[in-house]
């Protein structure tokens, strides 16, 4: 007589949950910054004082290297440059690209324009939070609201004519007060910020020359029609 097989164990949702979110932490790059910004030689996650000492890639050979970088390795670089800068995995900026792509208009310049009008970037942007990054976390912990609402999703889309702001209970964070101190709310001319509601209106999508991050958006159309 056979036996039979063992039934597999089903995991408990909350195991299954945790499993995922942990795989997703994991999936988004948290080593040492330096060193990133170090190899694009640009400071992508903000003002980094040993990239302005170190000015050219990590390791042994680093001032050293000449090696001459092929068309696709060009590309591919610009699309990581860009996935680092905005804090984006893979499959986001995949899905991302396939939605500029659809879309009417520049694919390129589009793609930039869904980036900036992730919640994260728009909170960092408001200066609410000094990093990107740092927004991710104000997002995470259901610090902002979008509309009155709280919003804790990092790659919700903002929409013209939303507000986003600081939840109530959140505006006393010395983190939060600290970004905001001195903060120059005008240099980003698609938004407009009241500083007695802690709270930033979305007035337009940026257009791409009003967009400062120095990404060859071009190059990244040519690594996907590959």
């Amino acid at each position: 007589m056979v036996a039979a097989a063992p039934q597999a164990v089903r995991k408990p949702l909350k195991w299954r949950t945790d499993n995922i979110n942990q795989e997703l932490k994991m999936a988004r790059y948290t080593g040492p910054k330096t060193k990133i910004a170090r190899k694009f030689g640009e400071p992508i996650f903000g003002e980094d004082k040993v990239l302005s000492k170190k000015n050219y890639p990590p390791g042994q050979h680093g001032q050293n290297r000449r090696r001459k970088t092929s068309e696709y390795g060009t590309q591919l670089r610009e699309k990581q440059k860009a996935k680092y800068t905005y804090g984006v995995l893979e499959r986001q900026f995949a899905n991302l690209f396939d939605k500029a792509s659809r879309m009417k208009g520049i694919t390129g310049e589009i793609l930039l324009q869904l980036l900036e009008s992730r919640l994260d970037n728009i909170v960092y942007r408001l200066g609410i939070a000094p990093t990107r990054a740092a927004a991710r976390q104000a997002v995470l912990h259901k610090h902002i609201t979008v509309n009155g609402a709280v919003v804790n999703i990092p790659s919700y889309t903002v929409k013209a004519g939303d507000i986003v702001g600081v939840r109530e209970k959140a505006k006393s964070l010395e983190v939060i007060a600290d970004a905001l101190a001195g903060f120059n709310h005008s240099k980003y001319p698609w938004l407009e910020w009241d500083e007695s509601a802690k709270a930033g209106k979305l007035l337009h999508v940026p257009q791409r020359e009003d967009i400062p991050e120095n990404i060859k958006e071009q190059l990244i159309v040519e690594l996907y029609s590959k």
